[in-house]
């Protein structure tokens, strides 16, 4: 890993900031293109906690398209069902087998994983993170784009490119460089995400979205050769703590849980944070573009925001290459107006899972509860949540 600042050549024709996900699938897409670019990353080194954990057969078919499926396939435990519960009683199970693809499933792989596969696929197409150099000033003149930064020892720095991809994260200094709006709000409620070793009653082939009058509980399987019993949890909480101990957790899964045999061992790793919903105005700003949370984030329901972010970079960088090889400037527009819409789609269902499962009034939890195990025993209600979960949709 590279992880000592080295001098970066003046020029080049595409400036990526951030590693992550979508910066890796773009740098991967334009490497594959023999297109020359720099991937600039604030950290000294990679994601080393989980995160976001749910990778979809959408997300999956892209992947493919890299070489990298299968790979990320067998790091990872595959998961058949989603399933929705009120304390002990299941309203609703979705099953993803009947999926019109080569991967009928979510597969549940830390992101730390993810984004090791998607860089060993980057350095075998001859690229690389160069880390760690903050961006400070990104600004369009003279037919190109400026970017300046500042190395690990403070030394400031600028290089000239085409164009400049922002997949620098929620707070994108990209963005707001190019002056584009971020528009949207923020959930109330803060949530808890925590990995744990525990006992758990259900199946380690379904993620289980929990309700309650106490908010909502969402608990997946997570591989577990080194560490066994291992499980993702994400609740909601009016405060949550900074960071949740075994007892903190136990409580959660004894009010909101499916009850039986429920014993948190050890909790490996945990987090607080509070979620937004909001969509930039503009994925392009004449020769800076955003893809990834830099441009869309969103509730944590459904496991949606990585899987986007990926594809946004996956449909971004060849739009891109295309360009730089001599086709119009104009084909750019396309990547707005395509992937955009996906983003807005994802945010609303997202925001409308939230707001259903987060509920506390009782007269509306029995009309949602009433609905849901009402409608989940249609199957084409089934298969086209199934579709929309896996992003399928968004083919």
């Amino acid at each position: 890993m590279n992880t000592t600042p080295s001098p970066l050549p003046a020029t080049t024709s595409v400036v990526i900031v951030g590693a992550g996900p979508a910066g890796l699938t773009a740098a991967i897409t334009l490497a594959d293109a023999g297109v020359d670019f720099l991937l600039l990353d604030r950290l000294s080194e990679g994601a080393n906690t989980s995160r976001a954990a749910v990778v979809h057969a959408r997300t999956l078919e892209v992947l493919e398209q890299l070489g990298i499926a299968d790979e990320l396939v067998a790091t990872g435990d595959i998961v058949a069902h989603f399933t929705v519960h009120d304390g002990g009683r299941t309203l609703a199970t979705i099953g993803f087998d009947g999926l019109p693809t080569r991967y009928p499933y979510t597969l549940m792989t830390p992101q730390d994983t993810t984004e090791a596969v998607l860089l060993k696929r980057l350095r075998k197409a001859g690229g690389e993170v160069r880390r760690p150099y903050q961006v400070t000033r990104v600004v369009e003149e003279n037919d190109g784009v400026t970017v300046d930064y500042t190395d690990e020892t403070g030394a400031p720095g600028s290089i000239r490119a085409d164009y400049v991809i922002g997949t620098d994260g929620m707070h994108s200094i990209v963005r707001e460089q190019a002056g584009i709006g971020f528009t949207g709000a923020t959930y109330p409620e803060s949530f808890v995400l925590a990995d744990v070793r525990m006992d758990w009653p259900i199946g380690r082939d379904e993620v289980a979205l929990h309700l309650s009058p106490e908010g909502v509980m969402v608990v997946a399987p997570l591989p577990d050769e080194e560490q066994p019993n291992r499980f993702r949890v994400v609740a909601t909480l009016e405060t949550a703590p900074e960071h949740s101990t075994a007892e903190d957790i136990q409580k959660l899964l004894d009010a909101r849980g499916p009850g039986g045999t429920v014993r948190v061992r050890e909790v490996l790793w945990s987090s607080r944070f509070r979620v937004h919903h909001r969509v930039a105005d503009h994925y392009r700003s004449g020769r800076i573009l955003l893809a990834g949370d830099a441009a869309h984030v969103h509730s944590p329901a459904g496991g949606q925001g990585m899987n986007t972010g990926i594809q946004d970079a996956a449909a971004l960088g060849p739009l891109l290459a295309r360009v730089l090889a001599g086709e119009p400037d104009t084909l750019l527009d396309d990547y707005e107006t395509t992937r955009r819409p996906v983003a807005l789609g994802v945010v609303s269902f997202t925001d409308r899972m939230t707001k259903m499962a987060t509920l506390h009034a009782r007269p509306a939890r029995t009309v949602r509860n009433l609905v849901l195990s009402t409608v989940s025993r249609i199957p084409a209600f089934r298969h086209r949540l199934a579709y929309q979960l896996s992003e399928l949709a968004n083919r």
